[in-house]
């Protein structure tokens, strides 16, 4: 059933401030080339002699299904992984112990990186755009400590074993970095439309802005026949650019349908599984039989609103898990598992420590961010903090890593690949897609492997006042 109707779109444009934390002709750029030099422009198509929309003969791929998380570093869940069942992650330095070394300055010394016992990360250096700025200092790494110490936090595989597992098994990207160095709404206008046109904020003032220029993928999926939904657990995450419900609304459904499709073998070309804010019942699943006769059980489910299931970095790290691991786990037991590509990864890093210097990024178009005057200056030309990123599919490289660069943008270059659609600006015109995850020649796990289970959550454990 879907979410939004005309009736309904009055309400969605209400709820989504609420509910959201977070076609071309080839080779005619429309807004002006950013920057000179031998590149694809908006509007590239990888195979002129296909028709556009038309799949890649030679892709066995047919579904891809994108499990976009919030507001976690790659260092802050997988720093520990090459000690933990990926030798090949680029995670820590450590001592002839085993101790992770890494660290940044504060006043007075240094703060190492440290395991947090408790599973609500608490307070982090902010993900705003001078916050993160300020973190990635130049391309140091170096100023996370000095807005707040607890940056400097991370979770093992105890804490977090269906992730490790899943980072272990698959095919690890290595070098997936936040496509801008910001917060969660022009990071995920990025994946939408291959550039954030201006915003540089999570700011519900930006639901009125004008669609972009070149419009979305979504845009040109539907113009061109291949099938997709967003399946929403309270509002679509596709929503934060808003012409997305405006003109789509007959692709947007429940989440509780995705299970449906996947166990069908019926998903579209694209899905987007969203887990939302309030996670409710219905992005985690059954109650857990043991939480759920506890003393507690009635305040939890009252402060369910409160808990998210795409991993807020103010929520029980392992709700996220879950939820995880219930989206993985029905794309490997559908009949579709041996033509699906899952990937799953962080809108952005949360205002946590990663070790890796964030590169610097091409210019998606002319359009500059709108900085206050209290902003750090800067534009679009640098990626924001590297974050976790997994490959899941029977062509995945097991238990591999990939240390090619990519962006959000790389799911737009995928998809356009895939199905032969025009690039929307320079970013995804020219960014690596994800073939590098994959051998598509030797699908090595057509069989899905074995993973660890997420373990126990509790909804209110970070909540309760």
């Amino acid at each position: 059933m879907p979410l939004a109707n005309s009736r309904g779109m009055a309400l969605l444009r209400t709820l989504l401030p609420l509910s959201l934390a977070f076609c071309a002709v080839v080779g005619t750029p429309a807004l002006g080339d950013p920057s000179p030099g031998p590149r694809h422009r908006p509007g590239y198509i990888a195979d002129p002699g296909r028709p556009i929309g038309a799949h890649d003969p030679r892709s066995p791929i047919q579904h891809i299904v994108i499990v976009m998380q919030e507001n976690h570093s790659f260092d802050q869940y997988f720093g520990m992984l090459p000690r933990s069942g990926q030798p090949a992650a680029d995670g820590f330095t450590f001592d002839k112990a085993g101790h992770p070394l890494n660290s940044n300055p504060v006043k007075g010394g240094t703060q190492r990186v440290f395991h947090r016992t408790s599973l609500c990360p608490g307070d982090s250096a902010g993900q705003s755009w001078s916050s993160t700025h300020l973190e990635i200092n130049g391309g140091r790494m170096d100023g996370f400590a000095r807005l707040s110490r607890n940056a400097m936090s991370y979770y093992t595989k105890a804490d977090l074993p269906f992730y490790y597992s899943l980072a272990s098994q698959y095919t690890l990207g290595n070098r997936w970095f936040a496509s801008a160095p910001a917060q969660t709404y022009p990071n995920r206008r990025f994946l939408y439309a291959g550039t954030a046109y201006g915003n540089i904020s999570t700011d519900s003032r930006s639901f009125l802005d004008a669609p972009p220029p070149r419009g979305t993928i979504q845009d040109e999926m539907s113009a061109h026949g291949v099938t997709w939904r967003d399946y929403a657990t309270n509002a679509p995450n596709v929503g934060i650019v808003a012409s997305n419900v405006e003109r789509h609304p007959q692709n947007i459904t429940q989440l509780s349908q995705f299970f449906v499709d996947a166990k069908l073998g019926q998903l579209p070309s694209v899905s987007y599984v969203d887990s939302g804010l309030g996670v409710g019942g219905e992005a985690l699943g059954p109650a857990d039989p043991v939480t759920a006769r506890s003393p507690g059980a009635v305040q939890d489910k009252a402060i369910q609103i409160k808990a998210s299931g795409s991993n807020e970095e103010g929520d029980d790290v392992r709700i996220g898990q879950k939820f995880v691991a219930r989206v993985v786990n029905a794309v490997t037991a559908s009949p579709s598992w041996t033509s699906t590509l899952l990937i799953w990864l962080y809108d952005e890093h949360g205002g946590f420590y990663d070790h890796v210097s964030s590169p610097t990024a091409l210019l998606p178009d002319t359009i500059k961010p709108k900085l206050a005057p209290t902003d750090v200056p800067g534009g679009y030309d640098q990626y924001g903090v590297r974050v976790p990123a997994v490959v899941v599919s029977a062509y995945s490289r097991p238990h591999a890593v990939t240390n090619v660069v990519h962006d959000h943008t790389s799911i737009l270059a995928e998809i356009e690949r895939t199905w032969n659609l025009p690039a929307l600006t320079y970013r995804d015109a020219n960014a690596s897609d994800l073939r590098d995850f994959l051998d598509l020649r030797h699908p090595a796990l057509l069989v899905p492997p074995a993973l660890a289970a997420p373990g126990p959550y509790n909804l209110s454990s970070c909540h309760r006042d």
